[in-house]
Parts: structure tokens; C-alpha cells; sequence
């Protein structure tokens, strides 16, 4: 059975002028291989200011005459 360690880091850092990402992170880790999951985000807020899209374009408007609850339930009685 292989005993696996794993350690769990979060930090902010800086990504330097030629867009390279240089990390040095001590650990308690034993020398040799190790696999690593990196997920980037950006931590300076969008300059895109937040739009209220109107997606009435993509999806139609059903005009309904009637009692829908009581069409729910007669479709429902159908089955």
C-alpha cells in the first residue's frame, strides 16, 4: 500500500513582465516527484463594468389564457 501525503496551499502572488509565474513554496514533503494541480485566477476585478443582458433574443414568451396549475394538474392526472 503506498501512503499518499498531500498539502493544500493558497496564496496570492504576482505574475512577473514576461508572463511567467515563479513559485517557491516550501513543504514537508519528501524529495522526488510530485504532481500539482494549479488553478490561476485573476485577483484584480474585471474593468468590464456588469451589463444586465437581455436574453429575451434567445428564448419566445408563451401567453397563457387560462389556469396553468389547473393544466398541471389535469396533464398530471394523465399519467
Amino acid at each position: 500500500m503506498v501512503e499518499v501525503k498531500m498539502e493544500v496551499f493558497q496564496l496570492t502572488t504576482t505574475v512577473n513582465s514576461s508572463g511567467h509565474l515563479v513559485l517557491d513554496i516550501p513543504t514537508q514533503l519528501s524529495p522526488g516527484p510530485v504532481n500539482i494541480v494549479l488553478v490561476l485566477s485573476s485577483s484584480v476585478a474585471s474593468k468590464v463594468p456588469n451589463q444586465n443582458y437581455d436574453f429575451s433574443d434567445l428564448a419566445g414568451r408563451l401567453n397563457w389564457r387560462g389556469d396553468a396549475v389547473a393544466m398541471e394538474r389535469a396533464l398530471r392526472d394523465e399519467w
